[in-house]
């Protein structure tokens, strides 16, 4: 039997699943692939992931792959001043992903549009295009995040984070009252969204939870870290290291509780695991006892043998995914409220919820000296598999056409 076609537009590759981001539409992405035949528009913004183009067609009919400058993208970006528009639509337009989805869409006669994240929502909003089945995945508030950012900020920069934070909610709005349905990665995301938004909208937002590969993720001994030696005793960061909320909890944590970490165990190490850290990243490695290995081949070693893993996130919105791999993996997470947000795993999993640097510090102590037995598997097993978490997604589009 033919596939119907599906439009799907993501602001990035959706492979390799290595990040965030990359990880939640790459399933989605292998999700929608069992019931249509996709067509993918995206942008490469990491040469690391150009080899990875042609693995798309193990899910796709038809890919438009662009290769995004991230300098050029920034100058264009700073062209909403002009528009008033928020700067992260001009950043991610181009000319030549907005004719491939005009073509597409009407070569393919499309009738159903998935679209992953706001940015990427510009390409269908015309108004000529209402007859479509569009449904985006917000994944979490973009504009909530850079309210954040302006919170921390002061001066111009303040007053810069705060237009786009006031400019994207705008455009929210616009595309959840003219797009089908709004998804958001957990329960909490979505009702934020909708005290956001006016009550008319709110049966059009719903949640969609991302999930864990607990085959991939799971306890093994035997795994070991291609790059080399482990620290005979260590914890453990995970993530996107070029990423403002990772770079954010790191340093806080480097800054405000690992200096009384180690003053109490000298033989204790900090490995901060993820690709493209930033020079604010790298110059953590001369505080001592703290690890930057930058890009890794596999994650899971780190994990595996890290005495647990911390997640002092304190900016963030929805889902964290290192939060969910390291419960997969059966290790006892110490973390913030904020990174918990959306998972609300219970104490008896093993995790341990800080968020001021005296109670951080003493979590984390506490853990070393009298660590908790682990359960946090289990919690992922009955709540957070692809499998469960995606069954809604392909109803939601019946759902469209059922009316």
């Amino acid at each position: 039997m033919t596939k119907p076609p599906l439009l799907m537009l993501v602001h990035r590759i959706p492979y390799p699943p290595n990040k965030g981001d990359k990880i939640r539409s790459f399933n989605l992405m292998k999700q929608l692939s069992q019931d249509y035949a996709i067509h993918l528009g995206c942008f490469v913004d990491d040469n690391f992931d150009l080899q990875y183009i042609d693995k798309l067609s193990q899910w796709c009919q038809s890919t438009q792959v662009i290769n995004q400058n991230k300098w050029q993208a920034k100058l264009v970006g700073l062209s909403g001043f002009l528009t008033n528009k928020p700067i992260t639509l001009p950043y991610y337009f181009s000319l030549n992903m907005q004719r491939w989805v005009n073509e597409t869409l009407r070569q393919y006669n499309i009738s159903d549009v998935f679209i992953y994240s706001s940015s990427m929502a510009q390409y269908v909003e015309q108004a000529h295009l209402s007859s479509l089945n569009r449904i985006i995945d917000f994944v979490d508030i973009d504009s909530d995040k850079w309210r954040q950012y302006a919170s921390k900020k002061h001066g111009i920069k303040r007053w810069f984070y705060q237009r786009e934070a006031r400019l994207l909610q705008q455009y929210e709005q616009y595309i959840c009252t003219n797009f089908s349905k709004s998804l958001f990665v957990s329960n909490d995301e979505a009702q934020a969204f909708r005290q956001l938004m006016p009550p008319a909208l709110a049966s059009k937002i719903h949640s969609l939870l991302n999930g864990v590969d607990t085959e991939y993720f799971k306890p093994d001994p035997n795994l070991t870290a291609a790059e080399g030696n482990l620290p005979q005793q260590f914890i453990v960061f995970t993530g996107a290291m070029d990423y403002w909320a990772n770079i954010d909890a790191v340093i806080w944590f480097c800054q405000h509780v690992w200096p009384s970490i180690i003053a109490e165990q000298p033989q204790l190490h900090f490995v901060i695991v993820g690709g493209n850290p930033s020079n604010e990243v790298k110059s953590l490695a001369r505080i001592s006892g703290v690890s930057v290995t930058g890009r890794v081949v596999d994650v899971r070693p780190y994990i595996q043998h890290a005495v647990y893993a911390i997640a002092p996130m304190l900016i963030a919105r929805g889902i964290q995914n290192k939060v969910l791999e390291a419960m997969a993996m059966n290790k006892a997470v110490i973390c913030t409220a904020m990174a918990m947000e959306g998972i609300n795993a219970p104490d008896s999993t093993g995790v341990v919820i800080a968020d001021s640097a005296e109670d951080f510090k003493l979590a984390c102590l506490s853990q070393l000296q009298q660590p908790k037995l682990q359960h946090s598997r289990q919690w992922i097993l009955n709540h957070f598999t692809w499998p469960n978490t995606l069954k809604k997604l392909l109803d939601l589009f019946a759902q469209e056409h059922s009316k």
